[in-house]
């Protein structure tokens, strides 16, 4: 079969690979759909999660599909269930520096359990709106790691798929004044269609005064503050920490989402003063069974979806998603 694979720093590959076998542990999934993560991107880049790999390895992580063989020691999974893949379930680290990777007809699980790396999913719910459980999965957690709850004021920066993420769940949450913060016109308008207060295009507009027209204002040691509660950081721009740390007031709440490459200098003095609280949020412990309650209960994501291409179009669907002005999340999907 073919599977995308990494060989190198901007090194990525549809190699032809054998189709995987089930161990007496395992599964093999048929993959429906997957979607292309920033973290792809990042290991192409690289040629490895952190460093680059000695050895190619497979591509994707966020993924739907159907059961298609199961090892004799596998309880409570069988053939033909239709399933979201938790890629870090059972102690797999799929797309992440070893052979299996979402991106390929066929993909293994191994040491399979139901509930850990394996998620029933009812027949009526898509693949493509089920391979979103994973990055959604990923804003849920930091979500919950924000503590955010009804009456907060939220700055949400970054609308792109897990920022989008964020905003849906706070919206559940009861949370109903959120700004959004973007360079990008058309992911601000996928934020307005699921329901943000205000969004801000800070090339087109001024940052502090558009948020303290919606927040309010105030003054903290002669340091100018917009009300706002909560702040998401979800761009990877050293800008925005510094931007946040400035514009917080006291007691304020900062939400570290986004993967910062390079170390990021803080004003520790101004965030001392705030007497702010920095939280870091990475992947999702505990989030799967919540995120896949919330896509059975009909929660709209389709303004999360940008472009759907099929795997035989990977080169183009890659190009997409590296290209944030074009695109929000992407999709490949694979024949029967």
């Amino acid at each position: 079969m073919k599977a995308v694979r990494v060989h190198g720093p901007g090194d990525v590959r549809l190699d032809e690979v054998e189709a995987p076998v089930a161990g007496e542990r395992d599964v093999v999934v048929r993959v429906a759909a997957a979607g292309i993560c920033g973290s792809d991107v990042t290991y192409v880049r690289t040629g490895g999660v952190a460093a680059p790999a000695t050895e190619p390895f497979g591509l994707g992580h966020e993924l739907a599909g159907t059961v298609e063989t199961v090892g004799a020691a596998v309880q409570g999974i069988r053939p033909g269930d239709r399933v979201i893949v938790n890629p870090m379930g059972d102690g797999n680290a799929i797309g992440a520096g070893v052979p299996e990777g979402a991106f390929a007809p066929r993909l293994l699980v191994r040491d399979a359990t139901l509930g850990g790396a394996i998620h029933r999913i009812p027949d009526d719910l898509s693949f493509d709106r089920a391979a979103l459980a994973e990055p959604l999965s990923v804003s849920l957690h930091a979500v919950n790691r924000s503590e955010a709850k009804p009456g907060d004021r939220v700055v949400l920066f970054g609308a792109g798929p897990i920022g989008l993420g964020i905003l849906i769940f706070l919206k559940q949450r009861g949370i109903t004044d959120i700004a959004v913060v973007d360079t990008t016109d058309h992911r601000l308008d996928r934020a307005r269609r699921l329901g943000a207060t205000l969004t801000v295009n800070p090339d087109r507009q001024d940052l502090r005064e558009a948020l303290g027209v919606a927040f309010g204002t105030g003054e903290l040691f002669g340091w100018p503050v917009v009300n706002a509660t909560h702040w998401f950081e979800v761009t990877g721009s050293a800008a925005v920490v510094d931007s946040i740390v400035a514009l917080a007031p006291f007691h304020a709440r900062m939400v570290l989402v986004a993967v910062h490459h390079d170390p990021v200098p803080v004003n520790f003095q101004m965030a001392l003063g705030k007497e702010m609280t920095i939280v870091t949020s990475m992947a999702y412990p505990d989030e799967f069974p919540d995120v896949i309650a919330a896509i059975e209960g009909g929660v709209d994501l389709s303004p999360m979806i940008s472009h759907v291409l099929p795997f035989a179009d990977f080169e183009a669907a890659f190009a997409t998603a590296q290209d944030r002005h074009a695109s929000a999340k992407v999709l490949v999907t694979f024949d029967d």
